[in-house]
């Protein structure tokens, strides 16, 4: 009986011996259970054959070219059959597809508008849900390898997510995280923390750089003296402040030091005659609609010349602005499907009603893509970005999408409107010696897509399969793990 029992005492010594090494060895991966159910590819060497390589830069587009990958850097691009692909390599026959680099989001929030499920609340306070399970994946669906969240609710939180995505946690893209909105007295939202001074200003932007913040965003009713004292202080440390401006002008926010504006002239009350220093008008009855001002006048022109020349970059963001035009396209069954029901309530009640209106959406959108089309042709730096907030039109992933289909709307070639909406990112974010071209030597942040953006840029929406430093996830089987969810987590 002792032989047997000291036989079970070393039986179970190795049972937990090897359950150990096997937690152990879960621990150390670095690399998910579920993050490696969507990847279709992960090998040291990969050879992308008979495929359309757009690479970025606006260049015409290159056919039937081989990409070697390794260890997650593009190693070679050159015309198939010229290519000696590495023994062992993973080989993938990509004929009929094109590739261009990862999405750069430029205004892509990890929030979105809570449900009520009953549609509008008039008078509700405007809360927004941290959509950190379903953005992420989507996102990394949709091409974006790259975001800027610009503009935090939970900013722990996306730290959190970050760091996840970055040791293989969770599936998503590369994060830039964004402090605390930099807001002033009167904010919309009771989740923005109202500055109380210059002084405050500086102590949020220290300290969140410190907690690992990579940029800031000023807020609609943010001071002059707020939002210099908060550039000053971010300048200081290399980090970059944008805003969607009310209170400040954009005129004087270059003279400020801004680094970027979002949105563009929609947002800008320079040209609003009722116009008070460093008070947002309190609403639209109290001036004439951005509407009535002419982009091509001088004004408007001597504020695109100031921009450019204080190189202060512009988002677009036309896929907002879409959502609230009376002509819309048909809803798609994609965004109905990864809605949660509350919040497709919400979404088809508040479309209706825009759709059935009379508003001036539809003029507000062409009027700021006249803008951004004459600010390009300054010599600005235009970015792309989605912005999912507003009723809930604009997803995670789909609207980036969009969003490059409108650029080529406000008359950008499809080729100008990938370049904007990936190498202008990848610019301004200081990433552009790694990312935001398809280049020998670039991380293989590739983008595989079924057809032919550069001559159809609605073939966008056609993403098979999304390469992040050279490792390529299911678009499809990461849309459909979300289904249901956005507006809930």
């Amino acid at each position: 009986m002792r032989k047997i029992g000291s036989g079970f005492v070393f039986l179970g010594v190795v049972f937990l011996g090897v359950f150990f090494a096997v937690v152990r060895a879960q621990e150390e991966s670095p690399v998910s259970p579920v993050t490696k159910s969507f990847i279709t590819v992960d090998s040291h060497t990969v050879a992308l054959e008979h495929v359309r390589v757009i690479d970025g830069t606006g260049s015409a587009p290159a056919p039937d070219q081989t990409i070697v990958i390794e260890n997650g850097v593009i190693r070679e691009i050159a015309k198939s059959g010229t290519v000696s692909v590495p023994a062992g390599a993973h080989v993938m026959d990509l004929t009929g597809r094109s590739v261009i680099p990862g999405l750069v989001g430029m205004h892509d929030h990890l929030f979105y508008p809570t449900a009520s499920g009953q549609g509008p609340a008039p008078g509700a306070p405007a809360l927004y849900g941290e959509m950190g399970f379903s953005f992420p994946r989507l996102y990394l669906a949709g091409g974006v390898t790259s975001l800027r969240t610009t503009g935090s609710l939970e900013p722990y939180a996306d730290l959190a997510l970050k760091k996840m995505i970055d040791t293989g946690k969770m599936p998503g893209p590369k994060f830039h995280i964004t402090g605390p909105y930099l807001e002033g007295d009167g904010s919309f939202a009771p989740q923005l923390h109202e500055l109380s001074g210059p002084e405050d200003a500086v102590k949020l932007v220290n300290y969140w750089i410190d907690e690992g913040a990579t940029s800031f965003k000023a807020y609609m009713h943010i001071t002059r003296a707020e939002l210099g004292a908060a550039i000053k202080t971010a300048h200081a440390r290399g980090v970059k402040v944008t805003g969607h401006l009310c209170s400040v002008g954009f005129t004087e926010a270059a003279d400020l030091g801004m680094d970027d504006l979002e949105h563009g002239i929609v947002v800008d009350q320079e040209f609003n005659p009722n116009k008070q220093p460093d008070v947002c008008p309190p609403s639209a009855n109290d001036h004439p609609s951005i509407e009535t001002v002419d982009v091509e006048s001088a004004p408007v022109q001597a504020m695109i010349k100031k921009l450019v020349q204080s190189h202060v970059a512009v988002t677009s963001t036309l896929v907002i602005f879409e959502t609230f035009a009376p002509e819309q396209p048909p809803v798609q069954d994609r965004i109905l499907e990864a809605l949660s029901l509350p919040s497709r309530v919400d979404y088809l009640s508040s479309r209706s009603k825009v759709v059935a209106g009379k508003g001036s959406g539809g003029v507000l959108l062409k009027k700021e893509m006249q803008f951004e089309r004459d600010f390009v042709k300054a010599g600005g730096l235009l970015l792309s970005g989605e912005d999912p907030t507003g009723y809930g039109g604009v997803l995670a992933g789909f609207g980036d999408q969009r969003q490059t289909e409108l650029l080529v709307e406000a008359g950008f070639t499809p080729l100008e409107a990938i370049h904007i909406a990936t190498q202008n990112g990848a610019e301004f974010l200081g990433e552009g010696s790694r990312i935001g071209t398809l280049k020998t030597g670039k991380q293989a942040d590739i983008v595989v897509i079924n057809g032919d953006p550069s001559q159809k840029i609605a073939d966008i929406e056609n993403v098979e399969l999304v390469f992040k430093d050279g490792v390529a996830y299911d678009s499809r089987k990461l849309i459909e793990s979300v289904r249901g969810s956005v507006g809930l987590h």
